[in-house]
């Protein structure tokens, strides 16, 4: 019997006393015969070591979305409470520094137009934008061109090879007169506002460095696309405004955040050879002791996958980035002068952990299906117990809590309610094979890779339906 098993069994006692009493017992049931199996080696130590793992797998998600909604609901009750988002445009600042507005393109002739005429429309009075085409082989550079004679505001840089988006932004970085950069993709359409609300941030400290918006999800066609829409509120944002109350972020987003290149000049700009460069220059720029922040009303309309090919490209390549900044920069976040960073690092490195157990369980319970495993050797069913159902009512919460925090900024969020609750299904299953994946790829790349390092190029990623 699991603990959760045991634990449920002492909820029906009739007093508190009695229930805190029986639970105590339980408890130290469990202990030693934790204690008793390692202390005496052979079956029973298998079967508490396959416990143990299975109470991990069990309480991991649990503990992970309880600690993402209170720290959500504190970063909404300390900032976003009082804030009104129909506001925005009455927001003044002290200052307006020119900003220069990045968008690295590849391939992005079906959407690039559409980009920057939206971008023209930015609440802010001093702003110029900057595209790079980074060796297209459509028609991007033709449809930019036309833009750039049309508009003044617009400039192109053209890269003749394809030189990956970290060196597509680190060449408009440079070419820019500006001090203050925002970064988007070349299919994302940037909210009227967001340049203002991005840069009251710089305006209020001089050691912040970067700034982060809100994505949200254009492409809403398919069973994906839904659930993507409630993903990046009740995941990705909630995290971010967890990670944010832990004092550091793992990852600004790569579609939408804005730099001051100072900080990016200290840090020695974007790095070529790293697959996912949001997530490096976010370490290298808390490594240098900067401050980053997540602005939500900062709202960036974004493509995203809707095919599982696409999805599992796309979240592989998450999944490798992160290892691989993890292994890079390991040495750096070990030091005391790191510690701030330790908090988001332990919790990835847990749920890679969690997702190689899972793998194992996934992969014990096919073997069993056909032999007879070794006594002691535990398996799960995969099939829904009252752990499972508690942990389905768990991410109804957490899907609950996200989707009315943002719905200050998204009107009809509550709709997407019914489809995310098939996200357990659906990405928890992806995540756990591209979590085994990427660790994989980055450690090869790493520490198996002849030679110097690959520069990393990118390809036209799933854009979904159009």
């Amino acid at each position: 019997m699991n603990l959760y098993e045991i634990v449920a069994d002492v909820t029906f006692t009739p007093t508190w006393s009695s229930y805190l009493s029986a639970l105590w017992q339980t408890l130290l049931s469990y202990f030693n015969a934790l204690s008793n199996g390692i202390s005496a080696p052979g079956v029973s130590t298998l079967e508490s070591f396959f416990r143990g793992l299975m109470d991990f797998a069990f309480y991991y998600p649990l503990l992970m979305a309880y600690l993402w909604i209170m720290g959500g609901l504190i970063y909404f009750y300390r900032w976003e409470r009082k804030a009104n988002n129909n506001s925005v445009e009455e927001l003044e600042l002290t200052e307006y520094p020119p900003v220069s507005i990045l968008i690295p393109c590849h391939n992005e002739g079906y959407d690039i137009q559409e980009t920057i005429e939206f971008l023209l429309q930015q609440d802010y009075p001093d702003f110029e934008i900057i595209a790079i085409n980074d060796g297209s082989t459509d028609n991007t550079l033709e449809v930019l061109l036309g833009l750039a004679t049309k508009h003044e505001r617009v400039r192109v840089i053209n890269l003749e090879q394809n030189q990956g988006k970290a060196m597509g932004l680190n060449t408009a970085a440079l070419f820019s007169k500006n001090e203050f950069l925002i970064c988007i993709d070349g299919d994302a359409l940037l909210d009227p506002g967001a340049t203002k609300l991005i840069m009251q941030h710089f305006s209020s400290g001089s050691r912040v460095a970067a700034v982060t918006g809100n994505p949200r999800i254009r492409t809403r066609s398919t069973l994906l696309g839904k659930i993507q829409v409630g993903e990046f509120s009740a995941i990705i944002g909630l995290i971010k405004r967890c990670q944010q109350i832990y004092g550091r972020i793992f990852t600004v987003s790569g579609v939408v955040c804005g730099f001051r290149k100072a900080a990016l000049h200290r840090v020695g700009y974007w790095s070529n050879d790293m697959i996912t460069e949001d997530i490096d220059i976010t370490c290298k720029l808390q490594l240098d002791h900067w401050d980053i922040r997540y602005e939500p009303r900062a709202l960036c309309w974004i493509l995203m996958p809707e095919t599982l090919k696409g999805l599992w490209s796309q979240r592989k390549r998450w999944s490798q980035g992160g290892s691989e900044v993890l292994l890079k920069h390991c040495k750096k976040l070990a030091t005391w002068k790191s510690r701030r960073m330790a908090p988001i690092y332990l919790e990835y490195l847990i749920s890679v952990l969690w997702a190689y157990v899972m793998m194992m369980f996934f992969i014990l319970w096919i073997i069993d299906l056909f032999f007879t495993l070794p006594k002691g050797v535990l398996v799960p069913g995969m099939y829904p117990t009252w752990g499972g159902m508690l942990l389905g009512l768990t991410c109804l919460l957490q899907f609950a809590v996200s989707l009315i925090i943002d719905s200050r900024y998204e009107k009809g969020m509550g709709k997407e309610y019914y489809w995310i609750i098939w996200y357990p299904l659906v990405y928890w299953a992806v995540n756990v094979g591209v979590a085994v994946t990427g660790l994989y790829l980055a450690v090869r790349k790493t520490f198996f890779t002849k030679g110097k390092a690959k520069r990393a190029i990118w390809t036209s990623p799933d854009r979904g339906v159009h």
